[in-house]
């Protein structure tokens, strides 16, 4: 693992669409975005696994489809899922990439934004160590938000009014990232430069 300074900062390289920097973990739940499709999204989650539960190896394993179902009785519930995200960031602000941003990660399943249905297809998935019941620590706001501007500056169509949540796009079936996450915080800091 990286050490923990240089596991907050990434830099993502356009023409492969993987940070330097992150942790890599290849997902197979990807594929090719439609053609002509340009990233203007950004989209951002909240996981836990089990609910509730942190630092585990289970958020890897069920993005890598190799989640043993028999671990804990809530994955049961998950057995034959196919998701991934193209990021997570965990409770300590480090970063893991499971998918290219040039790909199409299976993040936001049925989704809708401004009229436009599959949002898969134009946008990036960012997924937060949390629940909808936990506040999220300084250091995953440091580490989202340094995020966000490498993500930004490769895909500049992603402007601020389109950085959304989970909740957002599946309205009535997702509530993610949640009541405790801080809109209005990470917002300030994207538009102050800290």
């Amino acid at each position: 693992m990286k050490d923990a300074d240089e596991a907050l900062h990434c830099e993502l390289d356009a023409a492969d669409g993987w940070c330097r920097g992150a942790r890599i973990l290849r997902s197979p739940n990807c594929d090719a975005r439609p053609a002509g499709v340009a990233v203007d999204l950004l989209v951002i989650h909240a996981i836990s696994l089990p609910p509730g539960e942190f630092g585990g190896p289970y958020i890897d394993a069920l993005f890598l489809d190799r989640l043993d179902t028999a671990a804990h009785p809530y994955f049961a519930g998950l057995a034959g899922l196919r998701v991934s995200a193209h990021f997570l960031v965990d409770r300590a602000g480090r970063i893991t990439q499971y998918v290219s941003t040039l790909e199409r990660a299976w993040h936001a399943g049925v989704s809708r934004f401004e009229g436009r249905e599959r949002c898969n297809d134009f946008s990036i998935g960012i997924e937060l160590e949390g629940t909808d019941d936990t506040s999220f620590p300084a250091a995953q706001y440091a580490g989202l938000v340094g995020l966000t501007r490498t993500v930004r500056t490769a895909h500049p169509r992603i402007t601020p009014a389109r950085i959304v949540g989970h909740s957002d796009v599946a309205p009535g079936r997702k509530t993610d990232p949640g009541p405790h996450f801080d809109w209005e915080r990470y917002r300030a800091a994207l538009a102050d430069g800290c």
